[in-house]
């Protein structure tokens, strides 16, 4: 059974992929490298013994995707990553998000619909619920969908509104929206894990980079939140418990197990952490210090929010069973074989 990952050289998609193809499933990953490198199919084929088949262009590219679609009409099912992702620079740049974020999208719906590729799984995220209201933290899926604090947060609302409408529209379609919280870790081979390009814009890296001396310090954006120790909370989840969900959601939609043509579940552990909680674990878990400084707040930043996983945890029979200290470790584990040549990836 062949399922389609868009992004899928990215930090979630290579993952995903390696769950996939580890669990039966034939992958083919199309992705445009704007923000991902080729070598992490070299990195999926070293820890499943196959390498996925590859398709490089831009799914913002409507004639690009049509053909696609045309070539591969014995695909199941597509999970869709591909898109922008880091906050400060949507607020930075709103019409590169919007433009990137939801033509793709379109496209990519547009021909399902047109080749009869029944099953969606869209990378959402806890961005679309805004700033939670104290009553309603932890989030269930029936908490109101709020303001987005960001346009990459709006780009996901934007986008799981226009899931709707094609399922409305098109009979045939499914849709499974994963409201998933902060990705973190690496796959337990180190052969695999999160590479941004440039400064990276998620705490982890940054935090791997800077224990290994890449980076002078830590910038620990905010102090004065209403939080415990005045540095944002979130709910983090460890990349491979986050992949097992990707795998779960296909399973649903291929056994017809589904309630509705559209459903969303949110993704985490059901923890929120400080950003300081994130230090402490680093540095219990590897034996490293860290270097780290506070700085202003950052546009577009959430003051806290976590998942309640309850609804998903029964629904797809999935739970997140990872702790902080293996996130953390294994991040650190990832960020030493990658420095010391020990991966498919160059440095």
């Amino acid at each position: 059974m062949k399922i389609l990952v868009t992004g899928g050289t990215g930090f979630i998609g290579s993952h995903t992929t390696v769950e996939l193809q580890q669990q039966g499933y034939d992958v083919i990953v199309v992705d445009a490298l704007f923000n991902s490198r080729i070598e992490a199919l070299d990195a999926i084929a070293s820890i499943t013994g196959k390498k996925p088949e590859f398709e490089q262009f831009d799914l913002a590219n409507r004639a690009k995707v049509d053909d696609f679609f045309r070539r591969h009409q014995d695909i199941k099912g597509v999970i869709h990553f591909a898109a922008h992702k880091a906050v400060g620079e949507s607020v930075e740049q709103p019409l590169k998000y919007y433009r990137n974020n939801l033509d793709s999208l379109m496209n990519i719906l547009e021909s399902m619909h047109k080749y009869g590729v029944e099953n969606f799984v869209f990378s959402s995220s806890c961005t679309v619920y805004g700033e939670p209201d104290p009553e309603n933290l932890p989030i269930s899926e029936k908490a109101p969908i709020k303001k987005a604090e960001c346009p990459y947060g709006n780009t996901k609302q934007i986008a799981e509104e226009i899931m709707q409408d094609c399922i409305t529209a098109y009979k045939g379609l499914n849709a499974i929206a994963l409201r998933y919280f902060n990705p973190v870790g690496a796959h337990e081979s180190a052969r695999l894990g999160e590479l941004p390009f440039g400064v990276p814009a998620n705490l982890m890296p940054y935090v791997t980079q800077t224990a290994y001396g890449i980076r002078p310090f830590l910038r620990v954006f905010g102090n004065d939140y209403d939080t415990p120790d005045g540095t944002p909370i979130r709910d983090y989840i460890h990349i491979m418990d986050l992949a097992k969900a990707h795998v779960k959601a296909v399973e649903r939609m291929i056994q017809n197990k589904m309630k509705s043509r559209f459903e969303v579940f949110n993704v985490g552990t059901g923890t929120g952490y400080s950003v300081l909680d994130i230090i402490k674990s680093f540095e219990r878990s590897t034996g490293v210090k860290l270097k780290y400084e506070f700085a202003e707040r950052r546009a577009g930043d959430i003051v806290k929010i976590w998942a309640d996983p309850t609804y998903t945890n029964k629904e797809l029979g999935w739970k997140a069973e990872r702790t902080l200290d293996d996130m953390t470790r294994s991040a650190w584990e990832w960020e030493k074989a990658y420095r010391e040549g020990k991966t498919c990836f160059p440095l």
